[in-house]
């Protein structure tokens, strides 16, 4: 565990952060190397019928991540004020939503999925192997909360490191995995689906075993695990703006995915490419951001909130420095980045210029997740949720459909960065009016500070 509230304000943060990343990056790789092994395996059909998944995947799970969100920034002021019978309370009720929410789920994954998919005209030919693909992936729901809600808990001590190893592993065997079902047994699209469930299986169990031996606070027993209700209700207080927000992001992904179904199979599948190499690029914003805000959530439960400012500054410079870095190489080497997945040269085409065209902006993009740190890690969550809803679905989804009727595709990825400046510049304003002081679950006076 790791106490937030003492030391220089960049090298806690940078220290925090620079395992979270990592072991973020590793988790990406289940979805990277899935394409990779599908794209030159199975083919650009089955790549679009990936890319189709994810944002189905995300709108079931995505009120469930808000909610572990809001129980994570309890656990950080919580541990920031020293109260660790109200962590341990936090972290036994986080498990119980958890488990039954990824029952629930999964049931609702399986029934409708094919639905769904032709509900946002998913192409004939790409529906048979999205539906395979969905419902083996979402039956390991269980496995995949219970291991990134441990994660997350770990975060909110202070811990970044342990999570990491344990991706380490389950990347490794999802690999390993992909390659025997997909080359080895030939089970195609549905083999890179058991990997994963397998792999996210393995890790949580592990994780569970080792903490129940290790750590002093994090331990699992289900004869002692207790539902405290007041702690679900300040969970649902922070957790339910972004998990709403989560929600509208990932039905606004689907919006999107709609538009560019209309494209056809090539353009679904350069899409399914470059959002992967998108979700790799945004890592370092996002975990920084998360860092930030465990270290926002503990200094104000220790009252110290002059040092969130420093904290803020300091993550602006780390993560400007990486961004352009990413844009970089992003633009200069957008085909190749390609080429890794496909060779099929209409694939490649739709995702370099997507690649171009995006990535010159990763920075406006890293700016707002700053600063959506700094709010959320003070318990602040509803209006950074108002800001993401209306960049979305008042800016990026419309222009989407506007420009992708001039300019085709192109259109589409256009509507990003535009979508990302309104983002910035209300977030911006509403952090210049200090409100999100006052929002945090331990109160003192913080409005003169």
């Amino acid at each position: 565990m790791k106490d937030l509230t003492i030391g220089k304000e960049s090298k806690l943060i940078f220290q925090f952060a620079a395992p979270m990343l990592l072991g973020n990056v590793f988790q990406q790789m289940y979805n990277i190397v899935d394409s990779i092994i599908i794209g030159n395996y199975i083919g650009k059909e089955a790549l679009a019928a990936v890319g189709a998944s994810f944002p189905i995947i995300f709108a079931l799970i995505s009120m469930v991540i808000g909610f572990a969100t809001g129980a994570t920034i309890i656990i950080a002021q919580y541990f920031g004020a020293k109260k660790l019978d109200k962590v341990k309370k936090t972290i036994d009720t986080l498990y119980i939503v958890l488990f039954f929410a990824s029952i629930i789920l999964s049931a609702i994954g399986i029934i409708f999925s094919e639905d769904i998919f032709r509900l946002i005209q998913l192409p004939e030919e790409v529906v048979p192997e999205a539906t395979l693909y969905m419902k083996i992936y979402i039956s390991g729901l269980v496995f995949f909360f219970g291991f990134n809600g441990t994660a997350a808990i770990l975060r909110g001590l202070g811990d970044s490191k342990t999570p990491l190893y344990f991706l380490i592993i389950s990347t490794i065997a999802n690999i390993g995995l992909d390659l025997f079902f997909v080359i080895v047994l030939n089970w195609g699209i549905a083999g890179v689906a058991f990997a994963t469930v397998i792999s996210q299986g393995g890790a949580f169990i592990t994780a569970i075993w080792y903490l129940n031996k290790t750590h002093r606070i994090v331990k699992l027993s289900l004869s002692r695990i207790a539902f405290d209700r007041e702690i679900f209700k300040q969970s649902l207080r922070i957790g339910l703006p972004t998990g709403f927000q989560q929600t509208f992001v990932a039905l606004g992904l689907l919006a999107i995915v709609w538009i560019v179904n209309l494209f056809g199979t090539d353009v679904i599948a350069g899409f399914s490419i470059v959002m992967r190499i998108d979700s790799l690029a945004a890592l370092p914003a996002m975990n920084f951001a998360a860092a930030l805000a465990t270290f926002v959530g503990q200094n104000l439960g220790a009252n110290k909130v002059e040092r969130v400012r420093a904290g803020l500054i300091a993550t602006f410079k780390m993560t400007a420095v990486v961004s352009i870095t990413i844009t970089i190489i992003a633009i200069l080497f957008s085909r190749p980045l390609m080429g890794i997945f496909t060779d099929d040269l209409n694939v490649i085409d739709v995702g370099a210029k997507y690649l171009i065209i995006v990535s010159s902006f990763y920075i406006v993009f890293s700016t707002m997740f700053v600063l959506n740190g700094v709010m959320r890690g003070a318990g602040d969550t509803i209006v950074p949720m108002f800001i993401t809803l209306i960049a979305l679905w008042a800016v990026r989804i419309p222009v989407s459909y506007w420009l992708s009727r001039h300019l085709g595709e192109t259109g589409i990825w256009w509507a990003i960065p535009i979508g990302w400046f309104l983002g910035m510049i209300l977030s911006w304003f509403y952090y210049l009016m200090g409100r999100w002081k006052t929002k945090g679950v331990v109160k003192y006076d913080l409005t003169d500070k």
